[in-house]
C-alpha cells in the first residue's frame, strides 16, 4: 500500500486563533498581549487582554496602552476574538497568547509572513471576575512582607500598612508590564541598582517577584544610611534570600559597571539628573524615578507678561517649574534613545500624589533626533540658563 499522505502543516495564523478559541472554550486561557505596533494611532503601545465576566457573561476586557493614557474595551468572546484578528499582523507585528500549558507567539515580518512558536510553560488560569478580588502582584504571604512588618505572622496585612502594601504591589506591576516593554525576560538574570533604598520595601518586592518568575537577578540596595543597610542586609540574610546585597552609598560613589534596571525612587532635585545620566551611561535597559522636590529651575523661570500672570501665583510657579523640568528630562531621554513615560502613580511615601518618569531603552536603538534641540528651546523660552541632565551629557 502506498504510504498515507502527510497532514498539511498548520497555517500559523490559522492555527494561533484556532489555540485561542480552545483555549476560551476549554478554560486555559490565562491572557494575551499584542505588541510591536506598526500602524494605527501613532502613540499606541501595547494591548492587554484578559478574560472578565460582566453579569455573568464571559468577556474579553482589551486594555489599549498608549503613552500618555490606557483605554479599556470589553466585549463578548465571539466578538473579543473577530477583534483579535482584526488587529493581527495590523497594527501589531507580534500576539502573544499564554494558555495554562504554553506560551504561542505569532510574529509577522514586514512583508506580511506569518511565524509561529509555541513553548511549553506551566501557569495558573486567573478567575473571569471584574475586580471584585483585584488580582495581586504579590502574594500577601510572602515572607518579606511579614519580616519588614507590613503583614502579621499569619500572612494578614497590618492595617496600619494596608496602603503601602498597595503601594508595593502596584510597583511590582509597573516593573513586570515594564520589563515586558523593553523585551526582558522576567526570568533572566537581571542586574538591578535601587538607589535610595530606605527600608527596602520596594527593593524586596522587586526582587522578590523576580525569583518568583524564575529568574536569577542580582539587587544592590544603595542607601546612605548605614542602619538601614545593616537592617536591609539583616532582613535578607534570615530571609535566605540570594542575589540582594544592601551597600551603603549613594548616586556619586557606586557606578556599576552593568545595569539592566535602575531605580530612583524620591531623588531629591538634581539626584534625578544623576539618576537618569547614569542609566544613559550604563545603558541601562530600564530607567524609573520618582521625581520630588524640583528646586533646580523655579529661580532661573523669566515669565513673558501672559505666562506672568500664571507665575505670579506662588503654587502655580512651583507646579509650572515641576512640569517643564520633568518635560525636559523626558525629552532629554528620548533623545538618548529610550521610550519615555511621567505618569502620577499611588504615592509611595504617604504623600497626595506621586509622578514616575520612566525610561525604556528603544530595542531597535532609533534616537529622536530633535528631541534635545526641542529641550533646548523649552528652557530658552522659559529664561533657564542651566540643567542639570543637560549639563551632564555635555551640551
Amino acid at each position: 500500500m502506498p504510504p498515507a499522505p502527510a497532514a498539511p502543516t498548520p497555517e500559523p495564523r490559522g492555527e494561533f486563533f484556532a489555540q485561542l478559541q480552545r483555549s476560551l472554550t476549554d478554560h486555559t486561557f490565562v491572557k494575551m498581549v499584542f505588541a510591536r505596533p506598526r500602524g494605527g494611532a501613532p502613540d499606541l503601545q501595547r494591548v492587554d487582554v484578559r478574560r472578565i465576566a460582566l453579569r455573568g457573561v464571559d468577556h474579553l476586557s482589551f486594555v489599549h496602552h498608549f503613552r500618555t493614557r490606557d483605554t479599556t474595551r470589553n466585549l463578548p468572546l465571539l466578538e473579543a476574538v473577530r477583534l483579535a484578528e482584526q488587529m493581527a499582523g495590523q497594527p501589531f507585528a507580534n500576539l502573544h497568547l499564554f494558555t495554562r500549558d504554553a506560551e504561542l507567539q505569532l510574529r509577522f515580518a514586514k512583508r506580511g509572513k506569518a511565524h509561529l512558536s509555541v513553548t511549553a510553560h506551566q501557569r495558573a488560569v486567573p478567575t473571569a471576575s471584574h475586580d471584585r478580588q483585584k488580582a495581586r502582584w504579590l502574594a500577601a504571604d510572602r515572607p518579606f512582607l511579614r519580616t519588614l512588618g507590613v503583614t502579621t505572622p499569619d500572612g494578614q496585612v497590618v492595617p496600619a500598612m494596608a496602603r503601602k502594601w498597595r503601594q508595593i504591589d502596584q510597583f511590582v506591576g509597573v516593573i513586570a508590564k515594564t520589563l515586558e516593554d523593553a523585551g526582558l525576560a522576567a526570568a533572566a538574570p537581571l542586574q538591578l541598582a535601587d538607589f535610595g533604598a530606605g527600608k527596602g520595601y520596594l527593593t524586596f518586592a522587586v526582587h522578590d517577584w523576580l525569583q518568583q518568575q524564575g529568574g536569577t537577578p542580582t539587587t544592590t540596595a544603595v542607601e546612605r544610611r548605614e542602619d538601614l543597610v545593616a537592617a536591609g542586609n539583616d532582613a535578607a540574610a534570615a530571609l535566605g534570600i540570594t542575589g540582594l546585597q544592601f551597600v551603603a552609598g549613594d548616586l556619586q560613589s557606586h557606578r556599576p559597571e552593568r545595569l539592566d534596571v535602575l531605580l530612583a525612587l524620591h531623588a531629591c532635585d538634581t539626584a534625578t539628573d544623576a539618576a537618569l545620566h547614569l542609566g544613559i551611561q550604563s545603558g541601562a535597559a530600564v530607567v524609573v524615578c520618582a521625581p520630588c522636590c524640583h528646586r533646580e529651575l523655579r529661580p532661573q523661570l523669566a515669565a513673558g507678561p501672559l505666562l506672568a500672570e500664571v507665575l505670579r501665583h506662588g503654587v502655580h510657579e512651583e507646579q509650572f517649574a515641576e512640569m517643564l523640568t520633568d518635560s525636559v528630562r523626558a525629552l532629554l531621554l528620548e533623545a538618548a534613545g529610550y521610550a519615555t513615560k511621567v505618569f502620577e502613580f499611588v504615592s509611595l511615601e504617604h504623600t497626595a500624589k506621586n509622578k514616575l518618569l520612566l525610561g525604556v531603552r528603544r530595542r531597535d536603538a532609533v534616537r529622536d533626533t530633535t528631541a534635545q534641540e526641542r529641550a533646548v528651546a523649552l528652557l530658552a523660552a522659559h529664561g533657564i540658563r542651566h540643567q542639570e541632565l543637560l549639563q551632564r551629557l555635555g551640551s
